[in-house]
């Protein structure tokens, strides 16, 4: 795919997820993190890219606003059921962007399940991306972000006063700061990646 085609792609999928308009890069591809001042809709990647990738990115995109509508009111039952729907979404066969969509989304599940006290199931959830992951990417990158979020959460829980609670909150520390210096590592090897690429 061609580094414009896949920077659209790249915009379109930042549009799913609400983020920054940033794409994944893997050894070998012409990706370039890109920041957009306006997000790309399905109507602009036609022809670059194949329809279902664009309805599975479309879908995305809808229940991720279903999501923040939600969460705007409160609503963390809900919203956490429409960022569920966007992990059930059907994506093309070996789609990288499926990947990406998958990761963000759980990054977002695992924020809503800490927000409603459920620490152990937010770090199953953030653990299974991780381990489905193919290759490293700013998406990879935030997963560990809010893994080590989910061990701070774990931390505060285990703290209760005791010595026993102290070193528990102690070794839950320590793995929140591991965490955030895998991200730390992931993006420092994907700026130096992208810093090698011809302009």
């Amino acid at each position: 795919m061609k580094t414009t085609t896949r920077w659209l792609v790249g915009a379109a999928l930042a549009g799913a997820l609400g983020g920054t308009a940033l794409v994944s890069c893997t050894a070998g591809d012409e990706d370039r993190a890109s920041t957009s001042t306006r997000l790309a809709e399905p109507s602009d990647l036609a022809g670059t890219v194949s329809q279902d990738l664009l309805v599975a990115l479309a879908q995305a995109k809808n229940f991720h606003h279903k999501a923040k509508v939600y969460m705007t009111d409160g609503n963390l039952t809900e919203a956490t059921l429409a960022v569920r729907q966007i992990l059930a979404i059907q994506f093309p066969q070996g789609a990288p962007e499926a990947e990406d969509v998958r990761q963000d989304a759980r990054a977002l599940l695992a924020k809503l399940l800490v927000a409603q006290g459920k620490v152990d199931e937010a770090m199953r959830t953030v653990d299974e991306g991780i381990a489905a992951a193919t290759r490293d990417s700013f998406f990879l990158a935030n997963l560990h972000t809010v893994r080590g979020e989910v061990f701070e959460a774990q931390a505060a829980l285990a703290d209760d006063g005791t010595p026993a609670g102290k070193a528990n909150a102690a070794s839950a520390k320590r793995a929140a700061i591991a965490a955030y210096d895998r991200s730390i590592a992931i993006n420092e090897a994907l700026q130096k990646r992208l810093a090698a690429e011809p302009k």
